[in-house]
């Protein structure tokens, strides 16, 4: 299911969100799944493209990396 489809007040703005930390930090795809232990980075352009939904342990684990809060990741209301 895309994200743009889901009803709930969070997470709608994940994708976007996603690839202008990862873009702000000069990373590529390939880059960040490497930094977030996958093995390729199909994984984040379907995060960035809407087709997949990160888990709790993703959203923490990228909130980490960029150094922002999970909270600032999901809720769609806050800014990165």
């Amino acid at each position: 299911m895309l994200l743009s489809k889901v009803s709930s007040p969070m997470l709608r703005r994940f994708p976007e969100k996603l690839r202008t930390l990862r873009k702000r930090h000069k990373l590529t795809q390939q880059q960040l799944a490497d930094r977030l232990g996958m093995t390729t980075g199909v994984y984040i352009s379907d995060l960035e493209n809407g087709k997949r939904r990160p888990g709790t342990e993703l959203v923490f684990k990228i909130a980490d990396l960029f150094g922002v809060m999970a909270d600032q990741l999901v809720r769609d209301e806050l800014e990165v």
